[in-house]
């Protein structure tokens, strides 16, 4: 049988215990750095299948190292398992509705991805062992990509030093191999102190943290104006100094993040924003405080990693999805709004070019994309992730697959209802499928891994990855 043939079926045969994993994942959703049963699954699975196992690298208890394999060249997968805060869902349930009110869920579907990234290490594990292939596969297990960029941590340690390559992947609502950047961003949070009073009685001698919060946003509302389009800053209150407006606001807090195509551009917003805080502060005569909480780099696609994994990926990323398939996935899309809706149209027509209307109204219909979408590299910038960090360190490359209902977006209830489906069950499997095929070429094939690592010397120009978490910062 042909190797990455054997890998597939490989996959398929052990497909029970991912499949089990990333329900169990699920059903067990936490936070940041906080992933106390999260991470449980995997240990016990890489323990079984005879991986080595380093525990809480980069000072965060739940991440992990597994290594299969010894020699070079040295391949790297990138696990992801956190979930997200208010996003708690009923499984299955085509509408909104909470299975624990103000719980987590797994709106982004890491469940998937972590699992996805379990089964191709397991898969190319098991091929290596069976062909005596050398070289070596590493799984890393990385906490808090939502918020905090465990894998951000990891770099700053070094962990990433050691790999030739790294492989990732993500779920979506269409697949493709992931040619565009990310944005860089900055994690921080703006506590003031002030002064409590009576607010009627004696508000002169009160100092209000709320009012000198409210004034920093009003500040970076007018400083939006002055920064690169591409620039974006969020922020939420921490903290709005108690429930009673009877009282001087004590304590205020916000936690505030700030994104650009680079890092140099989200430091100099940075500095920008401290301004205004700075400002806000003096304005209240209040104490302000500044805490760096995270950062993590821009992603830089490797284009010789990421057309080799784009060819496993038009191989085996097809789900071979049922009518049934559809048939579930359909009150997904019946959630959507119109405007939506014609959106994945518009979509379709331009993926399809040259295909007639009603071909591309029942591909913009379909509840799940059954396409995978042409290869190509671009600049353009969407949302941030801390492979970005391992993308600075080593040549790297993912690819999306589209498990998730058109047209509903990551960070959503629809993705976390659907995240214990058969149609998700399928789409981790296609993943790590494709990873397992794809680390099969870099193991065999020295000449790709040769021109990986020169084009990420290109890219680099030469550059030294360095963090831009300080030194001081530790995982919290």
């Amino acid at each position: 049988m042909d190797a990455k043939k054997q890998i597939s079926a490989l996959i398929d045969a052990k497909k029970d215990q991912f499949i089990t994993a990333a329900d169990q994942i699920w059903g067990t959703p936490e936070t940041r750095f906080a992933t106390t049963e999260s991470v449980k699954p995997f240990l016990e699975i890489l323990e079984k299948e005879g991986f080595s196992i380093e525990k809480g690298v980069a000072n965060m208890e739940h991440s992990f190292v597994a290594t299969y394999g010894s020699g070079n060249p040295v391949i790297g997968i990138l696990a992801e398992y956190d979930a997200l805060g208010n996003l708690s869902q009923v499984a299955d349930l085509g509408e909104q509705k909470a299975e624990i009110e103000g719980g987590n869920g797994h709106g982004c579907a890491h469940n998937l991805l972590g699992t996805g990234a379990l089964a191709g290490a397991v898969g190319v594990k098991d091929l290596m062992e069976q062909e005596k292939l050398p070289g070596t596969i590493k799984l890393f297990g990385c906490p808090a990509e939502e918020s905090g960029y465990g894998k951000a941590f990891m770099a700053r340690d070094g962990v990433f030093d050691c790999l030739d390559v790294a492989l990732s992947w993500h779920p979506m609502d269409t697949s493709m191999a992931w040619g565009l950047s990310s944005l860089a961003v900055y994690q921080i949070y703006y506590n003031f102190k002030g002064v409590s009073a009576h607010a009627a009685a004696a508000p002169e001698q009160g100092r209000s943290a709320l009012d000198a919060a409210e004034l920093m946003n009003i500040g970076v509302q007018f400083l939006r104006e002055h920064i690169i389009d591409e620039g974006r800053v969020h922020y939420a209150f921490m903290d709005a100094g108690g429930e009673s407006a009877n009282v001087v606001q004590p304590t205020s807090s916000l936690y505030y993040f700030i994104r650009a195509p680079k890092l140099e551009q989200a430091e100099e917003i940075y500095k920008r924003v401290n301004k205004i805080a700075e400002g806000a502060a003096l304005m209240t005569e209040t104490e302000l405080e500044i805490v760096f909480d995270s950062a993590c780099a821009n992603y830089l696609p490797n284009q010789a990693v990421t057309s080799a994994m784009y060819e496993n990926l038009t191989e085996f990323g097809n789900m071979n999805l049922t009518k049934e398939d559809q048939e579930y996935s359909q009150r997904y899309y019946d959630s959507l709004n119109d405007a939506t809706k014609a959106g994945l149209i518009a979509r379709a027509r331009q993926s399809n070019p040259s295909a007639s209307e009603e071909e591309i109204e029942r591909l913009g219909t379909m509840p799940v994309s059954e396409q995978i979408s042409p290869l190509f590299f671009s600049n353009a910038t969407s949302g941030s992730t801390d492979v970005g960090d391992v993308s600075w360190v080593c040549p790297t490359a993912q690819v999306l697959i589209g498990c998730e209902p058109q047209g509903t977006p990551p960070h959503s209830w629809q993705w976390v209802a659907n995240g214990k489906s058969s149609v998700a069950h399928k789409g981790l499997l296609a993943a790590g499928k494709t990873i397992a095929t794809t680390a099969y070429d870099l193991l065999v094939n020295p000449e790709l891994v040769a021109k990986a690592k020169a084009e990420h010397q290109a890219t680099v120009g030469g550059k030294k990855y360095q963090s831009a978490i300080p030194a001081e910062v530790m995982p919290k």
